[in-house]
């Protein structure tokens, strides 16, 4: 109409965003963890609820399972083969070795194939996928708080009060989930292409497992293969958590060194692979 002013129509429609796989080797862009830290907390509390739903002991089995391994180990190797332990009581060495050993190993069982479980959400929303794996890490950190009360009953029962060093305890349980998450994100990448990964992983726990001292101290490794031996990050973890709570010798400054360098290397190259592989997760997964 004559007078009327021109207006300009104004748009509602959603902004786009168009994703496209990274052209390069590496493109870590770390810092969507830091934006996607709800999702994460969110994947995390699903796996802890999902883990024990529907189970008669439900998170006690958080505790019952290193417990009853304790026990098995006890009397098997402390009391039938004599196997030493440093002059500590069989059962508390052996239990505080599994306390670590269980938050690895059960974050690297349920992280490998954590993608393959998830596929319907890899495949229908972008997120970073680097939080699929993270999360059953994260949530065994729950597991390994419960299994401690044990273990502090166990200090009481055997007059084991704290060292000196229990405030490196937490620089061992750091080093314990570096190499969770190195580990994880490298065997969960590689199990998307290869899902031989999945038959492979429970192997690899059991021989990663005896190459630990958990059953055995590591005073009884001959000296000419303490270097390789150090090559475990898992080692240093566990002859750590023996000396922070039980007043062990400490570990080797050689096995300190050499167990930090292959966690971090683990960790970087788990991570690099994993954001290589990520371009093709949503085909063939």
């Amino acid at each position: 109409m004559a007078g009327d002013t021109p207006t300009t129509a104004i748009s509602t429609a959603a902004p786009i965003t168009l994703i496209r796989p990274s052209r390069r080797w590496v493109s870590l862009n770390l810092g969507e963890l830091f934006r996607y830290r709800e999702l994460i907390y969110f994947l995390t509390w699903r796996d802890i609820k999902v883990r024990y739903k529907q189970t008669l002991f439900g998170a006690g089995w958080a505790i019952l399972q290193p417990f009853l391994t304790m026990v098995v180990f006890s009397l098997f190797f402390g009391e039938l083969v004599g196997v030493p332990s440093d002059g500590i009581p069989y059962p508390i060495f052996a239990y505080s070795a599994l306390l670590p050993w269980q938050l690895f190993e059960s974050g690297v069982s349920k992280a490998g194939g954590s993608l393959v479980l998830g596929r319907n959400l890899v495949t229908k929303v972008y997120f970073p996928r680097l939080a699929v794996p993270i999360a059953p890490v994260l949530a065994g950190l729950l597991d390994f708080a419960l299994a401690g009360i044990v273990l502090v009953g166990m200090m009481a029962y055997y007059a084991y009060a704290p060292t000196a060093a229990i405030w490196s305890l937490p620089l061992f349980l750091l080093l314990a989930v570096i190499t969770t998450l190195g580990v994880s994100f490298l065997l969960s990448a590689m199990n998307v292409a290869y899902r031989d990964v999945g038959y492979l992983i429970p192997f690899l726990m059991r021989l990663w497992f005896f190459l630990t001292p958990i059953v055995y101290p590591a005073s009884q490794l001959p000296e000419a293969y303490r270097w390789i031996y150090a090559l475990n990050p898992m080692v240093a973890v566990v002859e750590g958590f023996r000396f922070a709570l039980l007043g062990s010798p400490a570990p080797p400054p050689s096995t300190l060194l050499a167990s930090t360098a292959v966690a971090l290397a683990l960790l970087i190259g788990g991570t690099v692979y994993f954001r290589h592989m990520e371009r093709t997760f949503a085909d063939v997964v």
